[in-house]
């Protein structure tokens, strides 16, 4: 039985690219959550006004590859102590943020993050945030898969 994700990373074109790549992963789809505006757009969430973050939603195979690998792979693909901001990008819609879906993936959340903080691979804080995962709203179809259609496999910087 597939179970679901969320992490929002940064820019989610490549946050998508990446998680599309991990075997187990049965699909991803990016767009927005963790804000209080309804069907936010993606002009919308550039406002910086809406409050959400753009993310990464998932479907994958427990069997295939674990909660605990895709934190993994969360965590080595982006700076999570930068707070709102992620490379070039920088707004609260950057942010680096976990949407747990049920109390196991907190858990292993938490750990990680405390794992990460232990580790000292980064010199300052992480800032994560760690919030039960809200609606999710489909970003506009010319986004998803967005780097693929570009004919690239990650985001240039």
């Amino acid at each position: 039985m597939l179970q679901q994700a969320m992490f929002g990373a940064g820019c989610f074109w490549g946050v998508e690219a990446t998680f599309r790549k991990i075997f187990g992963v049965a699909d991803a789809a990016v767009g927005y959550a963790g804000g209080h505006t309804e069907n936010p757009s993606y002009k919308d969430v550039c406002s910086n006004t809406t409050g959400h973050a753009e993310v990464v939603w998932l479907q994958f195979d427990p069997t295939k590859v674990s909660y605990a690998e895709l934190l993994q792979v969360f965590f080595n693909n982006h700076n999570p102590t930068t707070l709102n901001r992620q490379g070039l990008d920088v707004g609260t819609q950057y942010r680096s943020v976990i949407f747990y879906y049920d109390e196991g993936q907190k858990q292993e959340a938490e750990t990680a993050i405390k794992n990460l903080a232990a580790s000292k691979k980064w010199p300052q804080p992480i800032v994560t945030e760690l919030v039960p995962a809200p609606v999710f709203y489909r970003a506009e179809e010319y986004h998803q898969q967005y780097l693929k259609k570009q004919g690239r496999d990650h985001c240039e910087v």
